[in-house]
């Protein structure tokens, strides 16, 4: 499997791949992120089946286009690389393709950051979509709905570089063979890419998830209080943690770690199969150039 040569996906196929896989992993991972929303907020859990899956349409109908653009982006950041090389069949190097996953998760983070806002926001108050946008920009303008944005940039940046960078590599190096020899380096992986993708996606989302949590919690936090009566912004949340002005202090920047760590190695496997599955099926001759298989199992994307 390392040695097949393929083809990089084209924008219509990463778009169609993001959108496939973002629908898919917002469902599934649902009642993940409902309970790490009220461990973060210190809300009640959900006493209804219904209640855990409130806000999968904002969910799965909104983060399925953004996974897409994701995709999309990373695989343009791809090709402007790659375009300013003599020999644009050189695989770019594991640092080129991180960078490339940053800047897609940048991007997104204008789109992503309403979206948590609106579910957060909806949940709390038990209506529908629709209505939970008219009352927040009836009551607290258009802007809003941007509350929170900054911590959110900084969690969707290094959300990205995992699923998009981290994972591919990780699961590259599991599945490499000797220069020499010819012969898996961890056997145990290369002749089982489906043990490799699943260990490659645990690695990388573990550690995004730890990196990402104190963003992730303060942006909760922010976007669960809109009057910002206790959480006024970001640097005005994690300075009263630090001095014990919250509950918790320092150490609710860590609340929700453990279903975060479930939902971003869910997360991760599902988007890197996905891709894995369109590299197969999907690749055309139409491409720039032919690169080996896992190491362009990046999203070219994911």
């Amino acid at each position: 499997m390392r040695n097949e040569m393929r083809t990089e996906l084209s924008p219509t196929q990463n778009l169609t791949v993001g959108c496939l896989s973002g629908a898919v992993e917002s469902t599934v991972n649902m009642p993940v992120k409902t309970y790490k929303f009220c461990a973060q907020e210190g809300r009640a859990l959900p006493k209804s089946v219904s209640g855990w899956f409130r806000g999968v349409g904002v969910q799965a109908g909104t983060i399925a286009p953004i996974t897409a653009l994701q995709f999309c982006f990373n695989g343009f950041f791809h090709q402007i690389i790659l375009s300013s090389r003599p020999n644009q069949c050189t695989p770019l190097s594991d640092a080129e393709s991180l960078i490339s996953a940053l800047g897609a998760g940048v991007l997104t983070s204008l789109m992503v950051g309403p979206v948590d806002l609106i579910t957060i926001q909806q949940q709390k108050l038990r209506t529908t979509p629709f209505r939970t946008v008219y009352h927040l920009v009836g009551n607290y303008g258009v802007t809003s709905l941007f509350r929170g944005i900054g911590p959110t940039m900084m969690r969707e940046a290094m959300y990205t570089s995992g699923y998009l960078g981290l994972s591919p590599i990780i699961t590259h190096h599991l599945m490499e063979r000797n220069a020499i020899t010819s012969e898996y380096k961890y056997p145990v992986f290369g002749s089982n890419p489906l043990l490799a993708r699943m260990s490659g996606a645990s690695i990388a989302g573990t550690l995004a998830a730890i990196i990402t949590n104190p963003a992730d919690c303060i942006k909760t936090c922010v976007q669960s209080d809109m009057a910002g009566d206790i959480y006024p912004n970001a640097r005005e949340t994690l300075y009263k943690m630090y001095n014990g002005e919250i509950n918790g202090g320092m150490q609710r920047i860590w609340n929700g770690l453990g279903p975060r760590i479930v939902r971003f190695n869910v997360a991760f496997f599902i988007f890197h199969s996905f891709q894995e599955l369109a590299m197969m099926d999907w690749t055309t001759k139409s491409g720039v150039c032919e690169l080996p298989e896992m190491r362009l199992a990046r999203p070219d994307h994911v």
